[in-house]
């Protein structure tokens, strides 16, 4: 039994700033079978798989381009399994095009499955706990052997977050839960890694502080250059800034999410509400670090001049990087639930949607439209990314330390948005799934 895993692209187009999947690299010592690996974001997908089952990780802008690979898979009569966050919220619908889904995470459900699959007796669902010992995970990466991906490779030190953004699909996946695997196994892990960056995927690498500290300690030693996401009470730590920075650390991702206190109350942004801005980050700048901040737009006390004026702040303050996103109503979120209840929603299933693009508002605003939501964040990006506000951001101290770092992030960043800037989700028309 031959087993294919599967990244499907969003647009099934290569795309320039595609990181390894890191779900696969966790999969692949849980299979004990022959398997291949194809990510649609950076190659092109072979006309015949050599796989009797396909299982494909699928978000919700890559659900329409998933399913119509599915169809393909299944008039070849091969077996198709889906998982990752989009099943994991709507395991029914994904159940229309797929022989059977994960909800939750993999170590506890795919053994199982490939149990069931050399039995011949695939169960649709496989339920996780969501409760396994990450001390005892192992993620082998000889799985991207061969492919090539930006010179960042992502490590998971923890899962989970302590606080409950409500637009977040972190929280409405992992339900509360907040774990961290073993320093030294992640030690072992990041002195296997060929690449020099490394980016920490977790939504907030405190999850534990202690724990946290005792990485840095061990990323000293590793010299290696790092980047992850920390909150705001964080951000206002600066004696834990400057650990992170003497440890390898270069960069910060926060998500400011708003400038308005009334807009951070209805997401239940806590941190970003007790904590100042400005001090968080002189405190930043002050340790050296860059700083990639991520901003919501389409909140209740938003209007047509909102995605302006966070691109002007992100400006003066030199943000490295910077992403300005129409609120993205995702299936399980605390977010879209409410919308659906207000009746806000372009539509319930936004991501089906033949005509839904790339960018394009997915609710009904109330202090403007639609359109000049979208056209307005669409706006902000091209701004922010600009040449000239490219090289105006340059001349920071952090940005021009890591100035390599800072203009290929910028480029790339740039050549993506305006690459996706309107696309229709899932590649030509003729391969949208009915």
């Amino acid at each position: 039994m031959n087993i294919a895993f599967i990244r499907p692209g969003m647009f099934g187009n290569k795309s320039r700033d595609a990181m390894m999947p890191l779900v696969f690299a966790i999969i692949k010592p849980l299979t004990k079978a022959p398997i291949e690996f194809y990510d649609e974001k950076i190659e092109k997908l072979p006309e015949n798989l050599d796989a009797q089952v396909v299982a494909m990780t699928v978000d919700t802008f890559s659900a329409r381009r998933a399913y119509f690979l599915a169809q393909k898979y299944k008039k070849e009569n091969k077996i198709v399994i889906m998982g990752g966050f989009h099943p994991t919220m709507v395991p029914d619908e994904c159940l229309h095009y797929a022989d059977a889904v994960v909800v939750g995470e993999a170590e506890d459900t795919w053994p199982m499955i490939v149990e069931d699959l050399k039995k011949n007796s695939l169960k649709k669902k496989y339920i996780s706990k969501n409760n396994s010992d990450l001390y005892q995970v192992k993620y082998d990466y000889t799985v991207f052997n061969g492919k090539y991906y930006n010179n960042i490779a992502l490590v998971q030190f923890g899962r989970g977050c302590r606080y409950n953004c409500d637009f977040c699909s972190i929280n409405a996946f992992y339900k509360g839960s907040v774990r961290t695997r073993n320093v030294e196994n992640v030690a072992i892990d990041i002195k296997k890694i060929k690449e020099k960056y490394i980016f920490f995927v977790d939504d907030n690498i405190f999850a534990d502080r202690e724990k946290a500290v005792n990485l840095f300690m061990a990323m000293k030693k590793l010299r290696k250059k790092w980047a992850c996401q920390i909150s705001m009470d964080i951000a206002e730590n600066a004696e834990i800034l400057k650990i992170m920075k003497h440890s390898g650390c270069m960069m910060v991702l926060i998500g400011f999410e708003s400038l308005n206190k009334e807009n951070l109350k209805k997401m239940n942004k806590k941190a970003n509400m007790r904590f100042d801005y400005e001090k968080a980050l002189k405190n930043i700048y002050g340790a050296g670090l860059m700083v990639y901040g991520t901003f919501v737009i389409g909140y209740g006390e938003d209007t047509v001049d909102s995605a302006q004026e966070i691109v002007d702040f992100a400006v003066h303050h030199k943000f490295a990087i910077a992403n300005f996103n129409p609120i993205m109503a995702m299936p399980g979120t605390a977010l879209y639930e409410r919308l659906k209840w207000e009746n806000r929603l372009t539509a319930d299933t936004w991501w089906l949607e033949k005509n839904y693009r790339y960018g394009d508002s997915m609710i009904v605003p109330e202090n403007m439209t639609g359109i000049q939501l979208s056209e307005s964040c669409r706006d902000a990006r091209y701004s922010f990314y600009s040449l000239g506000n490219i090289f105006k951001r340059m001349m920071s101290r952090s940005n021009l330390k890591n100035v390599h770092v800072y203009l290929i992030t910028n480029l790339v960043s740039r050549f993506e948005i305006m690459f996706k800037q309107g696309r229709k989700l899932g590649g030509r028309d003729e391969n949208y799934a009915d």
